[in-house]
């Protein structure tokens, strides 16, 4: 089987491959898979053969046409392998400053783990009122390691 290159209007990529695969059910057309990497607009893949990819396509809304030259698994496979990050270890009390989102350049403490989530809660330092903030851990990044207080230590001085 090969990859053939559907041109599709951009931003309209999903809608396209969720029509594809209704057609592929209905038809039981020979293609296995159909599927659009984020980062190439207007651009939808599928995997058969060339007359089954232009059966599934025929008629259908958002299709601008097929490009009959097969595309190559090595020129978009790097669209299709997904990168591991190394999940980074925090605790409560860490200073963190914000490297992604809305709150971008903000420092916090950490106020609650959910490691099953992979998200950390955060309190703000620079607010004038404590703000928590729920946020995926790869967009943080770790200032200062502080290590939490020993339960029963708050009220000694």
């Amino acid at each position: 089987m090969t990859i053939y290159a559907i041109r599709t209007t951009s931003g309209r990529e999903e809608m396209v491959i969720d029509i594809i695969a209704t057609k592929i059910r209905n038809n039981a057309l020979e293609i296995k898979t159909v599927f659009h990497p984020a980062e190439i607009k207007g651009y939808v893949f599928a995997e058969g053969s060339s007359g089954a990819v232009h059966k599934a396509v025929s008629g259908l809304m958002h299709i601008r046409g097929v490009i009959d030259k097969p595309v190559p698994l090595d020129d978009i496979k790097h669209f299709l392998e997904t990168e591991r990050k190394d999940r980074i270890h925090v605790e409560e009390s860490n200073i963190v400053e914000i490297i992604g989102g809305p709150f971008k350049g903000e420092k916090g403490r950490i106020t609650r783990v959910d490691s099953v989530k992979d998200e950390v809660t955060i309190e703000l330092l620079d607010a004038s009122i404590p703000i928590p903030v729920t946020i995926a851990t790869e967009f943080i990044k770790i200032l200062k390691r502080v290590k939490a207080e020993e339960p029963g230590e708050e009220g000694k001085q």
